[in-house]
């Protein structure tokens, strides 16, 4: 199982790390970039936070609906920004909270994993998903209001829940097919990702 896992992220890597080409911008240009991950709708009202120059997140958008974006972290060689429902609010801030105190990936997994099965930290009672749209080389096209070279990937949360529970695969079955990764824990989610166009 560890060494699936370590192959899963292996081939996520090998798909989101090329550089990307994308300037730094301005606070109001990450948040009209971060809410593309958001259906349309929802966009205008959505929460959004953004990265300081330490790499945490911090709000730099107050919303008033049930979504809430990840503007992009220009450090980081990939473009990415995200979307995800309110219901995953607890589980985002404390993962906010453990990194700021300069936790571990590891750490903050562990941490949160004995928090949701004592119950102090609350899951979501229902699959919830997070649109993640990203990409390697970006552009912003004003015209049509999307990032040219980006496409989405998509992320449902289903607290512990297992292959059995499920009927998935615990690896992709191809492009497009959705399976589930990190069965049986808190952070169990089924993982979709599109064909690119």
């Amino acid at each position: 199982m560890k060494s699936l896992k370590i192959l899963c992220s292996i081939l996520l890597l090998s798909i989101f790390a090329a550089p990307k080409i994308i300037a730094q911008i301005s606070i109001e240009d990450q948040i009209k970039i971060a809410v593309l991950a958001a259906p349309e709708e929802y966009r205008a009202d959505a929460t959004v936070f953004g990265y300081n120059d330490d790499g945490l997140l911090y709000k730099i958008k107050e919303g008033n609906n049930q979504f809430y974006c990840i503007a992009d972290n220009q450090k980081d060689p990939a473009f990415q920004v995200s979307c995800y429902h309110e219901s995953l609010e607890l589980f985002m801030k404390r993962g906010r909270e453990l990194r700021a105190e300069g936790k571990t990936p590891q750490e903050i997994f562990d941490i949160r994993e004995e928090e949701a099965k004592k119950g102090s930290l609350q899951m979501p009672a229902k699959p919830a998903t997070m649109n993640i749209y990203f990409g390697t080389d970006v552009s912003y096209n004003a015209e049509k209001g999307i990032m040219d070279g980006a496409q989405f990937r998509y992320v449902i949360y289903v607290p512990f829940e297992t292959q059995e529970s499920t009927g998935l695969p615990l690896k992709p079955n191809g492009q497009g097919h959705p399976w589930l990764m990190d069965a049986g824990t808190h952070k169990a989610h089924i993982m979709i990702i599109p064909k690119a166009n």
